[in-house]
């Protein structure tokens, strides 16, 4: 059986890192299995969903490299929901309810009061034909339940959390409509999910008590529930759920100089037992993606962790991937001398200044200054093209006596106005010969 995920995001809001790890991860299972990811719209709230939001969706999971093979659309699949809404209402297994909020609220504190679940208690199924047409005639419209059954436990094989098992008869009957016709979650994904060909669903544990109701859905429908894994949520460095992983989205990372390959790398093995590798390619992660290796603790997001992968994933881009992102005129050569003295490519640009010029060296002392005087000399009688650094401090070295930092500080100061930085045998032949002579002199 081909393995087919999905990722159902609501466009009512950018997606955020918890959204990304979800979509990253099914689409992990489904290229280690040869299948296929799917993405499918949750846009039946109408008020709140924004087409603006879809096209970022679109644009973030592309940005990620994660490319669905298919794309549907809650909003036109209506049909297909009406047509399953009226087969299970003939079964018997969604009924009509007239409860306000205030009345479940008031049966709910009752229940609490009384040391018991705060279960719905099916009052509505004691409704007549007569009621309903009572109601109707008052105005009132109903709100529709699916009927749990009560007399079989819901269970099933969790590829993460183990086996699983739930009492229905500890379980409200879920609202599955509004009294306006519209939708909620749990039944429309239920029936995209079999219409789709989902075979494995891959989610946060908040999901957990929704797979009890849907496993239900499943069988009420005809069809064999997917396979179901869910893991744990992510915490931000404090230890705790983070308010600000609700928040931080692929634009945040980016304006960040996140690269998408440090985040995959940081979030495809957040919560597993394996160690993040900024060295691995998505399709490498994918191979050695299982579920088995994922762990019931939180998942620990670290911020200053994923600047560290970022900052080994640079040193590791080629020029051809980073080439429209460097400054006009930044070769190859420039490229892999900076690379590795980057945290994030923006900073590519500070380099190119240092090596284009002019740059601003340190005040040095007088003896340092005829030190470098006698540089510039050698400078300028050197062959640029073979390997200057090298024969512009072994010259010093012999002529000067100097040797270590007082060789070699220096000479970088004058150069690059910097302490540290790239390895001055790659950065010299950049900059240009008479330029560097200038800096010398």
């Amino acid at each position: 059986m081909t393995v087919v995920t999905r990722f159902a995001p609501s466009p009512t809001g950018r997606l955020h890192v918890g959204n990304i790890r979800t979509a990253l991860h099914n689409w992990l299972l489904a290229q280690k299995h040869g299948g296929r990811f799917l993405l499918r719209i949750d846009d039946t709230d109408a008020q709140r969903s924004r087409e603006e939001h879809v096209e970022a969706i679109r644009a973030d999971l592309a940005w990620l490299g994660l490319h669905p093979e298919r794309e549907e659309r809650q909003s036109a699949r209506f049909a297909i929901y009406e047509a399953a809404f009226e087969r299970l209402v003939a079964d018997g297994r969604l009924y009509r309810c007239y409860e306000t909020a205030q009345e479940l609220d008031l049966k709910r504190k009752i229940l609490l009061g009384r040391g018991l679940p705060p279960v719905y208690d099916r009052a509505a199924l004691a409704l007549t034909e007569a009621d309903h047409a009572a109601r109707a005639a008052a105005g009132d419209k109903p709100h529709w339940r699916f009927k749990l059954d009560h007399d079989t436990p819901i269970t099933w094989d969790d590829g993460i959390r183990g086996a699983q098992q739930f009492d229905p008869r500890q379980m409200s009957d879920p609202v599955v409509r509004r009294a306006d016709g519209s939708w909620l979650y749990m039944l429309p994904s239920a029936i995209d999910d079999i219409e789709m060909g989902i075979t494995d669903v891959l989610r946060g544990e908040d999901h957990v008590s929704n797979t009890a109701t849907q496993v239900q859905m499943f069988q009420a429908l005809g069809a064999t529930p997917p396979r179901f894994a869910h893991e744990a949520l992510l915490t931000g460095s404090e230890g705790k759920l983070s308010k600000r992983l609700g928040s931080l989205g692929v634009a945040d990372l980016r304006e960040a100089g996140i690269e998408p390959e440090a985040l995959v790398a940081l979030l495809a093995r957040l919560g597993t037992s394996d160690p993040v590798d900024p060295a691995l390619t998505a399709q490498e992660l994918a191979v050695s993606f299982n579920l088995a290796h994922f762990g019931r603790a939180p998942a620990r997001f670290d911020e200053t962790e994923l600047q560290r992968v970022n900052a080994a994933v640079v040193h590791r881009l080629p020029f051809a991937r980073v080439a429209a992102l460097l400054p006009q005129g930044m070769g190859e050569a420039a490229w892999d001398a900076i690379r590795p003295n980057l945290a994030h490519i923006g900073e590519a640009a500070d380099w190119w200044q240092v090596i284009q010029g002019p740059i601003a060296p340190p005040a040095f002392d007088a003896d340092t200054q005829a030190f470098l005087a006698e540089a510039a000399q050698v400078a300028a009688r050197l062959d640029w093209t073979n390997d200057p650094w090298p024969a512009l401090t072994s010259a010093l070295k012999d002529s000067t006596g100097r040797k270590g930092k007082a060789l070699f500080l220096p000479l970088r100061q004058a150069l690059t106005g910097m302490d540290h930085g790239p390895d001055m045998k790659a950065l010299l032949p950049l900059i240009a010969q008479a330029e560097a002579v200038r800096r010398l002199s």
